[in-house]
């Protein structure tokens, strides 16, 4: 199949930008958190962009045009997003931006890109507020809307009727807390708690949960470092109910760190991608030592449906996102969607994770229809 080669050159057969002094190249911004707890899925959606970019470029660009990225780094936190925001909009003059990866950070840049007239297309943000950002805010990884409809339903089937969790305080986390407790059934949260961002030390709330009768802990952390080290601590504490978390739990990274305290471990996640499909392996042989094939995915295909909207209907960013709003449907590599009223993601289900031998391995979809 040589779906990634079709779809770079399909872009060559847009028509050409009209005459006069023109820039060089298109310039394409990116936030994300590239330094920090969460850097590591930043690099992996940054990344994820370069394989797209780098395929459209070596097929000759976008209607002749090479496109540029700006990276900036959101550092997982709004202050830092805005600030990038600013100068990729106002200094750089990006045609569009890939971000935020944080919710925060999308939610910080959404009133400077609105303002400018440019379009944002976050791969990772799943903040339900979100969904609310503003007509050029777009993003093509479900709302946590949904996925906590999924968790519901998990938690539902599996008759796992008395539920802990520990949040992180973060806009992500909040928000994902917040949607979970409207799905779950008065009383079913026996135990809630709320840490600051990037705490490590979790173990005066382990003993206090050791004392609580619960079926299972959920694991509500803004990175891989956090959901792993309350796994290590509750395993330590001899807690044996089962973990569960959402999509930031599902890295290969808190295998790594936590090792044995997270056999049998749970995540609801969006489908993978394999890393011995097309676009596997097209990371794999760049980005090896990465670890969030799903993240990268994401990114990829946002810089894909971008570049396929400016291919149509040139640089301006209302263009664009009028563009994005009709699309009928964009085949990625997590599959194909579009975009609703909102600019929210249409098509993309939910897959329940569990860590058996080392690895991640997907055992079920959770039907939210």
């Amino acid at each position: 199949m040589r779906k990634f080669a079709i779809a770079a050159l399909s872009l060559l057969v847009a028509a050409c930008s009209s005459g006069g002094s023109e820039p060089e190249t298109i310039k394409i911004g990116f936030i994300g958190p590239l330094t920090g707890a969460a850097a590591s899925y930043g690099a992996d959606a940054l990344n994820g962009m370069r394989v797209q970019v780098d395929s459209i470029n070596a097929a000759g660009g976008i209607n002749g045009k090479q496109i540029e990225i700006i990276a900036e780094d959101g550092r997982c936190t709004g202050a830092d997003a805005a600030g990038a925001a600013q100068k990729l909009v106002n200094v750089n003059g990006v045609v569009a931006i890939i971000g935020g990866q944080c919710s925060g950070e999308t939610l910080a840049a959404a009133p400077i890109v609105n303002a400018g007239q440019v379009v944002m297309i976050s791969p990772i943000s799943s903040s339900p507020d979100v969904t609310d950002a503003g007509d050029f805010v777009f993003r093509d990884y479900p709302s946590d809307a949904l996925k906590t409809i999924a968790t519901a339903k998990y938690l539902q089937d599996e008759g796992l009727t008395r539920v802990a969790i520990i949040s992180e305080n973060t806009d992500f986390c909040s928000s994902f807390r917040k949607s979970l407790l409207e799905q779950l059934p008065d009383g079913a949260v026996v135990f809630d708690e709320t840490v600051d961002q990037d705490t490590k030390d979790f173990r005066t709330l382990m003993t206090r949960l050791q004392n609580t009768e619960f079926d299972v802990f959920f694991a509500n952390g803004q990175s891989t470092a956090t959901i792993a080290a309350m796994m290590v601590q509750m395993r330590e504490q001899g807690i044996e109910q089962p973990g569960l978390s959402h999509d930031v739990g599902q890295d290969k990274t808190v295998i790594e760190i936590a090792g044995s305290a997270v056999d049998g471990f749970r995540a609801i996640n969006v489908p993978a991608v394999g890393e011995d499909t097309e676009f596997g392996l097209a990371f794999n042989a760049q980005y090896s030592a990465q670890a969030a094939l799903a993240f990268a995915a994401h990114s990829y295909d946002a810089m894909g449906v971008l570049a396929q909207a400016i291919a149509n209907v040139g640089t301006d960013g209302a263009a664009i996102r009028d563009y994005l709003y009709n699309l009928d449907s964009y085949n990625g590599a997590v599959g194909n969607f579009h975009f609703d009223k909102n600019g929210d993601v249409i098509g993309i289900p939910y897959v329940l994770w569990e860590v058996q031998n080392d690895k991640f391995v997907g055992i079920q979809d959770i039907d939210v229809n």
